[in-house]
């Protein structure tokens, strides 16, 4: 499949959030990212339950919901009810990665696993095989516009090498600093779907900068 754009609410403008959202309605845009935050795992806070519900009942779009908490099992179904199609959790920040993720999966939702760029790639052996995709954060999670770290194409490569003994089609996806710079050697490394949103969001075009990443190769 050709690569998914992805852009992340986090940087849309919330006093207008209905506009932004019908942007992306129109625009070749493939999934929308919603980074929850609970002030605890990462030192900020963003939007949850209530947030997601409307953007769920206004869009037919995929919802990509990614979760900066701590022990997030405590809210999966939540998260699932309020209109989640992938539930992506925190390698570092769950109790038992591998049952949370069953449990994502159990609830008819797509099931994916983070993990910070400190984090070694080796840390996943032990939830590959549970997991629909896997999201390497190219900043360090908590806030928007920071510069990409470029260690992490060493990352993609052995990710991807862990999912080949796999045999399964697991969808790789980065997040943090993606531009019109580095978007062809993500893709061209691999990478399924780039998460985008002060690239996007603080565009004077925002609908052509998606078009952009979207026919990036």
């Amino acid at each position: 499949m050709s690569h998914l754009v992805a852009p992340s609410l986090l940087s849309a403008n919330f006093l207008n959030l209905e506009k932004d959202i019908e942007m992306l309605n129109q625009s070749e845009a493939d999934w929308f990212h919603l980074d929850v935050m609970d002030g605890m795992f990462v030192p900020n806070i963003s939007f949850g339950f209530a947030i997601i519900e409307k953007i769920r009942k206004t869009t037919r779009k995929f919802l990509d919901v990614h979760l900066m908490i701590v022990d997030p099992e405590r809210y999966l179904e939540r998260f699932k009810n309020a209109g989640a199609d992938l539930i992506s959790i925190h390698m570092e920040a769950c109790r038992n990665p591998a049952e949370a993720l069953k449990t994502i999966r159990s609830l008819h939702a797509k099931a994916g696993i983070v993990i910070n760029p400190a984090t070694p790639v080796k840390v996943l052996e032990s939830v590959i095989s549970e997991v629909d995709m896997v999201l390497l954060m190219s900043v360090n999670p908590g806030f928007g516009g920071q510069s990409f770290m470029p260690g992490t194409f060493d990352k993609i490569a052995g990710l991807k090498q862990m999912i080949r003994l796999q045999q399964r089609d697991i969808l790789v996806e980065v997040d943090g600093g993606i531009d019109l710079q580095n978007a062809a050697a993500l893709v061209e490394s691999g990478v399924d779907i780039l998460v985008a949103g002060n690239t996007i969001f603080a565009s004077a075009d925002p609908m052509k900068t998606i078009h952009q990443l979207k026919n990036i190769c």
